[in-house]
């Protein structure tokens, strides 16, 4: 039995397990909110530090890489130690990084910041995604959340950001006052978290890098690698790129429309996800990897010429398919695991969709000095369409080849005693 169940534990101290599951929704929608807020400031830093697009990228995707690493070696902890130790300890991390924020003056100590955030979320994406599942009131809900909050918490992080930077005094420090002040009270709430997790031994050796995938979950994982790719390079490309693409192509100087660019499809994502939680999830895969196409070929036509309208209504589309097949993937994935190996494949799945989110990305960036910001984009657009085609026809096979196994009819052994009795 948990720790946290038996008589006379603690747990007249712990919160009811609805309640845990909620908070840690929160938590989770509170640490994506701290990954986009930066990007609407990137323009501001850029601007007065004097960086190149390509050093913007470094510091956009150094986050992403510190993240990997903790994915690869204490992304599946929690399942040795507890979701709550492991999920405060994250948070204090994360509050370390929003106070580089506010002290932050010169590119090493953004490089620092976007660090220890990436190593913080890393360290508690696991934790929060294992537990929202060993705690969730409904058998969908626990994928639910864990596919809504990261778009809507990007979405908010990004506009409340933008409008912050527009707005208010302190453009660069107000946001990380606030969010400093968010993830030490969630630190102090998540010790009161309910743990379903007995601790056993194997916590070190667990930290040797690996992503680990059961054998019952293969199959389904390999299908939904190519989704989970390119929607997250699409969210790398707005989230890195997406404040230069509205100032230097579409000629919007307007720090709030910079972060509405990633609400927009972040925010479309989130509440397509809400309306297809029901489907089945190979059908959403697939239909969200054919939105996410035809959006980001939408988005390309309204950079070539040079459209505002198409471009925000391009990338809502492309948002549809985002939240769309990044919920039937990580559905498709959620349910192969037990309770002890949870986290782990978790934690593979977000290496994924983070590799997916950092290395097009810093290729990008790279390339804009030598072919320009349109054509860059461009290119990077072609790649994550062809992804997410390639997406959507795995996902059909997948479940065309699960549909004809399901209409083979079973044979049934004579029943002996049947037998008998005719005779």
């Amino acid at each position: 039995m948990p720790p946290d169940d038996r008589a006379g534990s603690p747990a007249a101290l712990r919160l009811p397990h609805r309640a845990g599951f909620w908070l840690l929704g929160a938590t989770l929608l509170t640490f994506t909110v701290a990954a986009s807020a930066p990007s609407p400031l990137y323009v501001v830093y850029q601007h007065r530090w004097g960086f190149s697009v390509t050093t913007l990228t470094l510091v956009f995707a150094v986050y992403a890489l510190a993240l990997l690493i903790a994915l690869l070696t204490v992304g599946g902890l929690s399942d040795f130690l507890g979701r709550r130790p492991v999920l405060i300890g994250a948070l204090l991390a994360e509050t370390t990084a929003m106070v580089l924020f506010l002290t932050a003056g010169d590119v090493g100590t953004l490089l620092a910041a976007r660090t220890v955030q990436g190593l913080a979320t890393g360290a508690a994406t696991g934790a929060i995604s294992a537990g929202l599942v060993d705690l969730q009131p409904g058998a969908r809900l626990g994928s639910l959340v864990n596919s809504v909050a990261p778009t809507l918490g990007l979405a908010a992080g990004a506009l409340g950001a933008g409008a912050l930077v527009q707005y208010a005094p302190g453009p660069t420090t107000l946001v990380f006052v606030l969010l400093t002040a968010a993830f030490l009270a969630l630190a102090a709430v998540v010790a009161f978290l309910p743990d379903l997790v007995v601790p056993r031994p194997g916590a070190l050796a667990s930290l040797r890098p690996r992503a680990a995938v059961p054998v019952t979950a293969r199959a389904a994982f390999l299908a939904a690698a190519p989704c989970l790719v390119a929607t997250w390079a699409m969210g790398g490309l707005y989230l890195s790129l997406g404040g230069s693409l509205t100032a230097g192509v579409l000629h919007i100087g307007d720090h709030l429309v910079g972060g509405l660019v990633v609400t927009t499809l972040t925010g479309a994502g989130a509440v397509t996800s809400v309306l297809v939680r029901d489907r089945a999830p190979h059908r959403v895969m697939v239909a969200g990897s054919v939105a996410l196409a035809a959006g980001t070929g939408g988005t390309l036509l309204a950079l070539g010429t040079a459209s505002t309208p198409l471009f925000f209504t391009a990338t809502a589309v492309a948002g549809c398919g985002f939240g769309g097949a990044f919920l039937g993937a990580f559905r498709s994935v959620a349910a192969l695991a037990g309770p002890d190996r949870r986290a782990e494949l978790f934690a593979a799945v977000y290496v994924v969709s983070y590799l997916g989110f950092s290395v097009p990305a810093v290729v990008a960036g790279a390339a804009v000095p030598s072919f320009g910001l349109r054509a860059t984009a461009t290119a990077y657009g072609v790649v994550v369409i062809a992804l997410a085609l390639t997406a959507a026809v795995s996902g059909a096979l997948r479940a065309r080849a699960a549909r004809s196994v399901a209409a083979v009819p079973v044979p049934v052994a004579p029943c002996p005693v049947s037998d008998r009795a005719a005779g």
